[in-house]
């Protein structure tokens, strides 16, 4: 079975998207509604602006997500997924590449998500960091340990955890992890802590925008990232992708599960190779590629 999987925040680079502008119809006609909708110029952050102007969630969030969903749209008749699933972010182009929501709505979520997140952010200063070479059980224990918010955000691939949560307990965390024997326990360069408690401000103003939005029977399963497995009823899709913001990305149990039920060829949609590179860590026998066009 052939699965599509979606990339999130961070894949971003400058220039992403210019080549399908340039050379499809589509893709223009696209990109210049996405102008429209958001309110400014997209396209020119995507292809002309700086790493630290692309770094912006509220600007980072919509760029992969159009990258992304407008790639799946220029393969056409060749898009065609017998399952689906999407990092974080990457739900949302899963869910308008699987039909689920149209391309006005899913821009629209991700905006509002986008901005809701940096506001969130901006109430309370936190972090994340990448946890390399433990056990998630010990990653999960010693977060459970630490005074103060920090948890488990994204179960990225066997040996690779990401925690979230408040600056100086996410940085206890990292230091107890280092002496137990973690390969490294880095802060990373984010807005703040995603997947964690931190978000619920974020989750309440995002449930509102997503109760009110239109969701349609999907074409194929989605793999959600809150509960690792197929989803098809639109209602469960509403609420596993209210929940996302404040629960922990489980990427890892997510592609074990669609192997598990017969995925064989994973394809990724969207800007760079990040998930090509965990799928790898995560089951180097099942070939994944980019999409091409």
């Amino acid at each position: 079975m052939k699965a599509y999987i979606f990339p999130g925040q961070g894949a971003q680079f400058t220039g992403m998207g210019l080549d399908l502008y340039e050379k499809f119809p589509i893709a223009q006609e696209l990109f210049e509604k996405a102008n429209d909708i958001l309110g400014f110029s997209i396209t020119d952050v995507m292809f002309e602006g700086s790493p630290e102007e692309l770094k912006q969630t509220k600007v980072t969030q919509p760029a992969v997500f159009l990258h992304s969903v407008i790639s799946a749209k220029v393969l056409g008749d060749d898009f065609n997924p017998e399952m689906v699933a999407g990092h974080s972010l990457g739900e949302l182009s899963a869910l308008v590449a699987n039909k689920v929501l149209s391309f006005q709505d899913g821009l629209s979520l991700v905006s509002k998500r986008a901005k809701a997140m940096q506001k969130a952010c901006e109430i309370q200063p936190s972090t994340m960091a990448a946890v390399l070479g433990v056990e998630d059980t010990l990653v999960e224990k010693i977060c459970d340990q630490t005074e103060g918010v920090v948890v488990a955000a994204n179960y990225n691939c066997p040996g690779q955890l990401v925690i979230s949560g408040e600056i100086e307990a996410v940085e206890k965390a990292c230091e107890v992890l280092k002496g137990q024997g973690a390969r490294r326990a880095m802060i990373l360069p984010v807005g703040g802590a995603f997947h964690s408690p931190i978000m619920e401000p974020a989750r309440e103003e995002l449930a509102k925008a997503i109760e009110e939005t239109d969701f349609k029977e999907p074409i194929c399963p989605i793999y959600q990232n809150v509960v690792a497995e197929a989803v098809i009823t639109p209602k469960k899709i509403k609420e596993n992708l209210i929940s996302q913001l404040t629960a922990p990305v489980k990427w890892t149990q997510s592609i074990q599960n669609m192997i598990a039920d017969g995925g064989s060829e994973f394809v990724e949609v969207g800007p760079g190779k990040v998930l090509q590179g965990l799928m790898r860590k995560i089951n180097r026998s099942i070939p994944a590629s980019s999409a091409t066009f």
